[in-house]
């Protein structure tokens, strides 16, 4: 004891009977009191430092730790002061601290393991945990196998490691969801899909145990793993799904700020261009204070670089431009910030300055060079320049040999006619091949499609080396064999010849088709008609005998019931009504004398004069069906087919005014 006076001796009674029940506040009321007594008492100081621990109070923990330093040397309250450190988000300052430790206590290596998984620094933290588990013996050891498994998960998600098999246990919730994402890493999103419902189902059966728990609580705990799992189905296109899923865990209001930026960030990339008002509301649950302490770094970054792209999608210029220049200086080898900045200038149709800017940032990082060159290579493409995009294409020294780029060039100079090019881009591909695979079934596809190509253009002389490569690695190939003939035909007979007798004969060449069967088959043009079998009935005649059609017998046709045979029919009875030459078009009013048939003015008594179809003497202009008078004669046109003398003569206009001082219309 510090001090053998009796209050002292009191005071410490007291301390130890309120750490015992867990009382620290009325424990540091003691432990002041006693300092009053005895300032520079190390165990009264390092019985305050706990006490401001236990109750939160970790700055003013770290305070008297810095104030304290000559009595309180780092081999006394070294975990202590790492603590305090550490949970003010001082990681590196706590870091420093463990390794300038006197003695590494197992407690100083659990918190150096927590300090290592929070630098990311998943390597070291992983053999530190392996050594804690092997040589501890507490009730601690489940604890620690989580924390194990939840690095390997990291290193799979994050550094794309291929995790070990530690034989860990799932027996709890915790370990098989960390195994859970270890499979999302890998990539084996139905195995995960399978694990996460397992670790729901461990979730619920050990919090239902507890009494306490309500079923808003347990909704509450389950939320990290109904993220995941919308998060698996966002991986595999299911994005309705997912969508809904991520929603639940927003209405549930989480206290875990990382799992709500996460769960928001996710649902905005989710919306895309598409339901912006609702990705702005989202897009403030992202900046909560303390999400920097508790997201990896990848994950913060995602966020920054969502936020821009949220900016350019809702037409804040600046704000995008702001966003990614400050993205693209805190990690200037990154390429997404100037595809950012690109992206908005395209939008602005600024297509030539986004290649400038794309430009300038493969040449000062070419490392990250190829995805710049293949957005360059897009833009050159809209503005229409296939060859400047093929030169940038073939720069690219990661792609320019995959098969899927020779395709898409190959593709582009057919369509600019430059078939040279296109055959270079072959022979290049083909001796990288041969010298890195030779043989392998991508190199002999790849010779196969060059010779097809100088086969299509007319260039058989340069398909001779390709044809002959590919019949010397299977000489039973005919077809090869018949294209190499051809292309030798041109250029050398006598080789062609020789070649020709490598082609097998013509009865030898079986292909084992049944011609009648193909005849009759659903899909034949033609079908043959079998021949009619020869009945005793059916006898072949004797030479001689000509063959006699049927005759058919001919139908009378049927008459009109009013016909007359003593009338001649009309001859235009076959025309329609207003093609013969005796149509007069309908009557339109039944009064006859009207006004306005002839000239102005003209009255209906002298219309009436002048048709002549009103004169009983004058004969009929066309005859009448039935009729057998004679025709008119050919100079007589029928009333209604005489054109008029002057075009106002038959066309009625209509009245005009008269215009104000002037004269009249006529």
């Amino acid at each position: 004891m510090a001090s053998g006076g009796g209050a002292v001796a009191s005071l410490w009674t007291e301390v130890n009977r309120c750490g015992q029940s867990g009382d620290f506040t009325r424990a540091l009321k003691s432990v002041n009191k006693i300092l009053q007594e005895c300032k520079d008492d190390v165990t009264a100081l390092h019985c305050k430092v706990v006490c401001l621990i236990q109750n939160g109070s970790f700055k003013e923990a770290l305070n008297v730790i810095n104030t304290h330093t000559k009595v309180l040397g780092s081999d006394v309250i070294a975990f202590e002061k790492a603590y305090c450190e550490y949970r003010l988000n001082r990681v590196e300052n706590a870091l420093k601290t463990i390794e300038s430790a006197a003695e590494q206590t197992d407690k100083l290596k659990e918190l150096y393991g927590q300090v290592l998984y929070r630098l990311e620094r998943y390597s070291e933290c992983q053999a530190v945990y392996r050594d804690l588990i092997r040589n501890s013996q507490d009730d601690y050891e489940e604890e620690r196998k989580t924390n194990l498994s939840a690095v390997m998960a990291a290193m799979s998600t994050w550094e794309k490691a291929a995790p070990e098999d530690l034989g860990l246990p799932e027996t709890s919730y915790e370990l098989c969801y960390n195994s859970a994402c270890t499979l999302i890493g890998q990539g084996e999103l139905a195995e995960a899909m399978k694990k996460l419902r397992e670790a729901e189902e461990l979730c619920r059966m050990s919090l239902s145990e507890d009494s306490d728990m309500t079923e808003e609580d347990i909704d509450s705990e389950l939320a990290v793993i109904h993220s995941q799992m919308a998060y698996v189905m966002q991986l595999q296109g299911r994005t309705e799904d997912a969508l809904q899923l991520y929603n639940q865990v927003i209405k549930l209001k989480p206290t875990d700020v990382g799992l709500l930026a996460v769960t928001a960030n996710n649902i905005i990339t989710i919306n895309k261009d598409q339901n912006v008002f609702d990705s702005k509301k989202k897009v403030k649950l992202t900046n909560a204070d303390g999400v920097e302490h508790k997201l990896a770094k990848k994950q913060l970054q995602a966020i920054e670089f969502n936020k821009a792209l949220l900016a350019m999608y809702t037409n804040q210029a600046d704000q995008c431009r702001k966003l990614s220049s400050s993205l693209q200086s805190q990690n200037p080898g990154h390429p997404r910030p100037a595809l950012i900045q690109a992206a908005q200038l395209c939008r602005e149709k600024q297509h030539s300055k986004a290649i400038e800017l794309l430009q300038r940032f493969s040449e000062l990082h070419p490392e990250s060079a190829s995805e710049i060159k293949l957005t360059m290579a897009q833009l050159y493409l809209i503005q229409g320049h296939v060859t400047k995009a093929c030169d940038i294409l073939r720069s690219i020294e990661d792609f320019k040999h995959k098969p899927g780029m020779i395709s898409a060039l190959v593709t582009m100079y057919s369509h600019e006619e430059d078939i040279d090019s296109a055959i270079d881009v072959f022979s290049q591909a083909i001796q990288y091949y041969q010298a890195e695979q030779p043989g392998s079934s991508a190199h002999l596809s790849l010779v196969r499609e060059a010779a097809d190509f100088k086969l299509k253009y007319g260039r058989k002389k340069e398909a001779i080396s390709d044809l002959e490569q590919l019949w010397k690695q299977n000489t039973n190939d005919i077809h090869t064999l018949a294209q190499l003939i051809s292309a030798y035909s041109l250029v050398d007979q006598e080789k062609a010849k020789s070649l020709s007798k490598h082609l097998p004969s013509a009865d030898t060449m079986k292909f084992n088709v049944d011609v009648d069967e193909l005849e009759n088959s659903h899909g034949a043009t033609y079908v043959r008609k079998k021949a009619a079998k020869v009945t005793g009935e059916n006898l072949p005649k004797e030479q001689g005998q000509g063959d006699t059609k049927k005759k058919k017998k001919k139908k009378k046709g049927k008459l009109p019931k009013n016909h007359d045979p003593n009338v001649t029919p009309d001859p235009e009875r076959w025309l329609p009504m207003r093609e013969r030459s005796y149509y007069r078009g309908r009557k339109k009013g039944k009064k006859k004398e009207q006004v306005g048939k002839g000239t102005q003015g003209a009255t209906s008594g002298a219309a009436a004069e002048l048709d002549a179809s009103k004169t009983a003497s004058s004969p009929p202009t066309t005859p009448r069906p039935g009729s057998a008078a004679a025709a008119a004669p050919s100079n007589v046109v029928p009333p209604r087919q005489q054109k008029p003398a002057a075009s106002g003569a038959t066309r009625k206009k209509p009245q005009q005014k008269k215009k104000k001082g002037g004269k009249g219309g006529w």
